[in-house]
């Protein structure tokens, strides 16, 4: 366990979240409640496991995994994540139900089906409930990679705040797993994202354009950010219940209550180790960048919002084909400018950032890695295992192909 304050890259906070489905029908089962209950003895909202902790989330039938404050080393976590994906598997056994990764469930009714935890910190729920309506995708019918990465102090906030606001764009593009939602190819292989982004339409200023505006300090991102949007927000929540920096919905928010950016734009995938694969290029990316290794500072920080909220678009779509066409951003990255697939960008990347990447010496991170560069994001392997049919039977198929996976922490093939 690291020591506070921690610095640039001393650690990594990692958050799994997981469906909880029906063992034979695998339609989605609200008891997150009753498992939590079953391991602490009563309801509560976490239960600490070691280096482990299991948490709630807003819907009944999602469960959180999440490392037990920030790791020092992601290498050799999968295996620990994978031995709690056991213990909770075990503890659905009786409730003939089980986890299903992925980030969206391809059939789930939000409308009919959504079911907010009713336990403590309700209040919170109840009050996005009101405001927002949680009953549609966007809301309870999403599961993501969180990567926690800490700062200390305005300058290390600015570099990492410009590093994260440059990759964001491209991240989905190793980690979309969302192909399908209400049982129909959604044309987007990360649903998750393109239903994530209207959430807050209400009031736009909670989610921005997802990509975080170019602030780069705590006072010009309280101003910027978290007042405008509480002032937003003020006639909706006359209570103050959302007055809190969470309520930030972009891509990556700043949690300066504990020192860290939140990275929050990644699908789960199949497994841990592919999560924590991806979770480790990412990180090594983002250090690269901090360090000036293709450019300086300030270049990182000149590019324009809109162009990288249509990138993301682009990447959201396409996922690892889409096309990168912008020079000067690919140029930012150490590439000559000439356009490319995403994908390409992400094997250029591992390559040139090897040097600040030690946790793929772990080689069930570095095999899980090299399979999400040559045979492309899990969004695109659920679609060529469905290979053109929807009917309920083949997604019953594949997605039940997708939990025994999870369970037996290895790639979907």
């Amino acid at each position: 366990m690291s020591t506070y304050p921690l610095h640039l890259f001393e650690a990594t906070g990692i958050e799994l979240e997981y469906m909880i489905v029906d063992r034979t029908s695998l339609a989605v089962r609200p008891v997150a409640d009753q498992v939590l209950a079953a391991q602490a003895g009563k309801i509560v909202s976490d239960v600490e496991l070691g280096p482990i902790a299991w948490s709630n989330e807003l819907v009944l039938h999602v469960i959180e995994l999440k490392s037990n404050g920030p790791a020092p080393r992601l290498a050799g976590l999968a295996e620990t994540f994978t031995e709690h994906i056991g213990r909770i598997n075990t503890l659905l056994a009786p409730l003939e139900g089980r986890l299903m990764p992925g980030a969206c469930h391809p059939w789930m009714d939000p409308a009919t089906e959504t079911v907010l935890w009713p336990h403590e910190y309700s209040p919170v729920y109840e009050a996005y409930n009101r405001i927002f309506d949680c009953r549609g995708h966007g809301w309870s019918n999403l599961q993501s990679l969180h990567i926690n990465l800490p700062f200390c102090g305005d300058e290390e906030f600015g570099r990492l705040h410009a590093a994260i606001r440059l990759l964001l764009p491209i991240m989905p593009a190793l980690t979309a797993s969302s192909p399908i939602l209400d049982g129909r190819r959604t044309g987007f292989l990360d649903s998750r994202m393109e239903v994530y982004r209207h959430n807050s339409e209400k009031i736009p200023s909670v989610a921005g354009r997802i990509i975080p505006e170019p602030v780069y300090d705590h006072a010009a991102y309280d101003r910027e950010i978290f007042q405008r949007m509480y002032a937003d927000i003020a006639p909706h929540d006359p209570e103050g219940t959302l007055q809190e920096e969470f309520l930030n919905a972009r891509g990556a928010i700043a949690r300066f209550d504990r020192g860290a950016i939140e990275i929050r734009v990644l699908d789960v995938q199949e497994c841990p180790a592919a999560d924590l694969a991806g979770a480790a290029l990412i990180t090594a990316t983002l250090k690269a960048l901090c360090a000036g290794q293709w450019c300086g500072l300030d270049r990182i920080k000149s590019f324009d919002t809109g162009m990288l909220a249509d990138l993301f678009m682009s990447v959201i779509k396409d996922g690892d084909a889409a096309l990168i066409d912008h020079g000067p951003y690919l140029e930012a990255l150490g590439l000559n400018g000439a356009p490319r697939r995403a994908g390409e960008v992400w094997q250029h990347l591992a390559a040139a950032t090897a040097r600040f990447n030690s946790d793929w010496q772990d080689p069930l991170l570095a095999k899980a890695g090299q399979a999400l560069l040559e045979k492309g994001c899990l969004a695109r392997r659920i679609d060529t295992a469905l290979n053109g049919e929807l009917r309920r039977e083949k997604l019953f198929e594949v997605y039940g192909r997708l939990c025994d996976c999870l369970a037996e922490g290895k790639m979907f093939e």
